[in-house]
């Protein structure tokens, strides 16, 4: 990963776009994190969305850039922050995760992201539950529940396996128990993004 970072002049991660567009001016900081995260350095507050899409194609034009633009739900949106290839210099990437395909017309590529595998799946959750690959002999069986639980979806895996990272079994049985009735509060708020539409 490294060497292919470095390919690059810059890069920036914008994590959660549809949660951030929620607050007030979040689009407008979506922006200036852009620039900031490239060009490491502050930049002037942007005032409106068009300023910041002027600053974006002026400053970043000749740099070879990636961005990640994680969880986009409209196309006006996705165009102020990364509105054409123009925008950067040759060679940018530009990738986007969205639940909505019609957002996708203008990529040269497309890729669907599977749910996991029960045995990978089993894996990503003893990593966080264990610090291992697989689960200690005495929570094989309630590791299989939250994973069943889970339904291969990484994120939902993640959460509960640092949860219930160095708890008892008790504490186990009982936080299995919740979540076959009220499921588990922080994986709903987390991925309650990736649902809403």
């Amino acid at each position: 990963m490294k060497y292919v970072m470095h390919a690059f002049e810059g890069s920036s991660f914008l994590s959660n776009f549809k949660e951030s567009l929620e607050k007030s001016d979040g689009l407008v900081h979506l922006q200036e994190q852009l620039l900031h995260d490239i060009l490491k350095q502050n930049v002037a507050t942007i005032n409106n969305a068009d300023r910041g899409m002027v600053l974006i194609k002026e400053r970043l034009c000749h740099k070879r850039v990636i961005v990640v633009v994680d969880d986009v739900v409209q196309q006006c949106q996705l165009n102020a922050l990364v509105g054409e290839r123009s925008w950067f210099g040759p060679g940018s990437r530009v990738i986007i995760t969205t639940k909505d395909e019609r957002l996708l017309l203008k990529v040269d590529r497309k890729f669907k992201v599977e749910e996991l595998k029960r045995d990978a799946s089993l894996q990503l959750f003893s990593w966080h539950a264990f610090r291992d690959n697989k689960p200690s002999k005495d929570y094989v069986e309630l590791s299989n529940d939250v994973v069943d639980y889970c339904g291969g979806i990484p994120l939902a895996l993640e959460v509960l396996g640092s949860s219930l990272s160095a708890k008892n079994k008790s504490r186990w049985k009982c936080v299995i128990d919740k979540l076959r009735i009220i499921p588990n509060h922080d994986i709903q708020e987390k991925l309650r993004i990736c649902f809403d539409k």
